[in-house]
């Protein structure tokens, strides 16, 4: 469906008809701008002729839009070549509109750097030589950029809010528009809009074009066309409730009202059906359907806004109960000066990437509210058991970590190999494990008892390890379930503005191991510069990592067995997924073990540490 709707009308510029009615030479001058009018009419020939690569219709259509809309956005299917289309437009909008500058976010700085790696590939071949020879490529751990002939593109991290504040880009792209803060959205990107390019040179334009009218040379409607500056934003569909489907209804509400007749907007929306054949393999998306949860397979297939998860965790209260990003309680790199953290464990020992993910969680307590709040998450499949160790040393030394819990079904293993690792013992760090029946409910109060009298934070006796019984699963389900309800258990926002810059400058031990799954990038950089370019993609995922923990905890599915236990799992179908992006429970898991962690926490620091006395007495025969 294509919806033509109200706003003011674009002037024709009938180009390819004045060209066919050209006959006999011209001059070079007049040559050129004519190529140009051409080019930037018929953006298809351009691209094949720049780069060497010939668009599908949709993405011609697509890129053109953004070359005249001042506000577009892109909601399309996974696999939509949002990516691929993106970086052909900022080459031929650079390269069409010299001395602009072009901004490029997106939820993390890897995925804004891979907008530009693609446009960097495609010069790279040899179709891509035109493209080649206008540009510059140059980089930082925190800013890249590409500068073609006069234009730039500039990438940068989201977090770095009051850097973006010190730009002036006339046109802006957003990639995953639906992780944007709000706040980022209307306080630093909406004001670019406001700042035109070359105001003296319009004024005198217009005064020139005024004297002109008003000696009848000229016609009101042949004024010159300045271009206004451009948002363009892209993502998969969201959930209903979230900001994202606000904005889509009010760009929506321009196009069909024609209210707004000062800015024009576009939306493509498009779902993997609308798409060329070729562009998908038919097996993938019966594999997808099949493994992938209903919701899932609807907002990143379907492109459809969805209004709820349908799990026993629900996405819109976990929502609530998160931060917004650079406002209240941000994730940390290391500990708050007096502040107390829980830590848990759910272990993995496969170095396959297509294994479970070795999780570990930070939850930051509030003892007066009884509460935690998910500030650290850490995630990896494929990773050695050194780089598990090296990670979990970082946390026990850049945290006031007061309890670890674990699953017992690899912990035990994981704590004794930390112990026995000559980092552990060259530092003298041993973590000791402390026991308690919790299986039993109608035995809890004791239980807590016997483990305040075994707890010794000096000793670093505070590691409770925990057979997941059935009985157990149920219990910390219904616990979790319980925090959420009664905003007990929080979840950090994305670190922003100047706590960014501060976090992605404090020194830890980043080079000692490795936190992104897949080989990491090094951009070229070594030593120092490679230690600043890696903290900001590790201050960028702790935020991802923690929003990949609310996705889990949504797909969860209760079951009851013919004999009455209950199972907190995956859905049958996204069980049988396979590969390094399978969908996973592990953050979960650490999740769930962390918040029943702290409520074990609380309880017991509530006990009195009872002076345990002697009972023996002796026996006279």
């Amino acid at each position: 469906m294509w919806e033509v709707g109200k706003q003011r009308k674009q002037r024709v510029n009938k180009v390819n008809e004045k060209l066919s009615k050209i006959e006999g030479y011209l001059e070079e001058k007049d040559a050129k701008l004519l190529l140009y009018e051409f080019m930037r009419e018929n953006i298809s020939f351009a691209t094949r002729l720049l780069m060497g690569v010939d668009l599908f219709p949709f993405q011609h259509m697509m890129i053109k839009a953004m070359f005249e809309a001042d506000y577009f956005m892109g909601i399309l299917s996974r696999g939509g070549s949002k990516t691929y289309s993106t970086s052909i437009f900022l080459a031929l909008y650079a390269i069409m509109n010299q001395g602009i500058h072009i901004g490029v976010v997106s939820a993390s700085f890897r995925q804004s750097k891979a907008i530009a790696r693609k446009l960097i590939d495609i010069s790279k071949k040899p179709e891509g030589k035109f493209l080649a020879q206008c540009m510059h490529v140059s980089m930082a751990p925190d800013e890249w950029n590409i500068e073609i002939g006069l234009s730039k593109v500039t990438i940068l991290p989201l977090g770095s809010g009051e850097k973006l504040r010190g730009f002036r880009f006339q046109v802006m792209v957003i990639d995953e528009l639906l992780l944007m803060p709000q706040k980022v959205l209307s306080e630093v990107i909406l004001p670019f809009l406001a700042v035109v390019t070359n105001p003296t040179e319009r004024e005198k334009i217009k005064k020139a074009e005024d004297a002109l009218i008003a000696q009848g040379k000229m016609k009101e409607e042949d004024r010159k066309v300045w271009p206004n500056n451009k948002i363009i934003g892209l993502s998969s569909a969201s959930y209903s409730f979230e900001y994202l489907y606000t904005l889509y209804k009010q760009y929506e509400e321009a196009i069909l009202t024609g209210k707004d007749q000062n800015g024009k907007y576009s939306i493509f929306h498009i779902a993997y059906s609308a798409l060329p054949p070729a562009l998908y393999d038919a097996a993938l998306i019966a594999k997808s359907r099949a493994e992938m949860s209903q919701s899932q397979f609807d907002r990143e297939y379907e492109a459809k806004f969805v209004s709820d998860s349908s799990g026993f965790f629900k996405v819109s209260k976990m929502q609530e109960l998160t931060f917004p990003d650079g406002e209240g309680q941000m994730v940390e790199v290391i500990g708050e000066q007096g502040a107390e953290y829980i830590v848990s464990i759910d272990p993995s020992w496969s170095e396959s990437e297509s294994s479970d993910d070795f999780a570990i969680q930070l939850l930051k307590l509030n003892k007066t509210k009884k509460e935690g709040t998910l500030v650290h998450t850490y995630a990896i499949s494929g990773a050695n058991l050194k780089n598990h160790i090296h990670y979990f040393y970082y946390i026990l030394t850049h945290f006031n970590v007061v309890f670890i819990a674990g699953d017992y079904n690899g912990a035990v293993q994981f704590i004794t190999s930390c112990n026995e690792s000559e980092l552990f013992k060259k530092n003298k760090l041993e973590i000791k494990t402390i026991d308690a029946n919790f299986d039993d409910q109608t035995v809890y109060d004791q239980s807590i008892g016997e483990l305040r009298q075994q707890y010794n934070l000096t000793d670093k006796k505070i590691c409770l390890l925990k057979s997941p019984s059935s009985e157990w699963i149920r219990i910390a389900n219904e616990t979790l379930q319980s925090s959420i309800d009664n905003k007990k258990i929080w979840f950090a926002g994305k670190s922003m503005d100047e706590d960014f810059e501060v976090k992605i400058k404090t020194k830890i031990p980043i080079s000692t191991f490795n936190f992104i799954r897949g080989k990491a990038e090094d951009d070229g950089f070594k030593g120092q510069k490679l230690d600043e370019s890696r903290m900001v993609d590790f201050v960028e995922n702790l935020k991802a990592n923690i929003e990949m923990t609310k996705v889990q905890c949504a797909l969860i599915e209760p079951k009851a067995s013919s004999q009455g236990t209950m199972s907190f799992d995956l859905p049958d179908n996204l069980k049988r997924q396979r590969g390094a992006n399978k969908a996973r429970k592990d953050c979960y898991s650490a999740l769930l073990l962390a918040n029943w962690g702290a409520r074990v926490y609380f309880d017991m620091m509530t006990k009195p540490l009872e002076n345990v006395q002697s009972t023996f007495a002796p026996i006279f025969v």
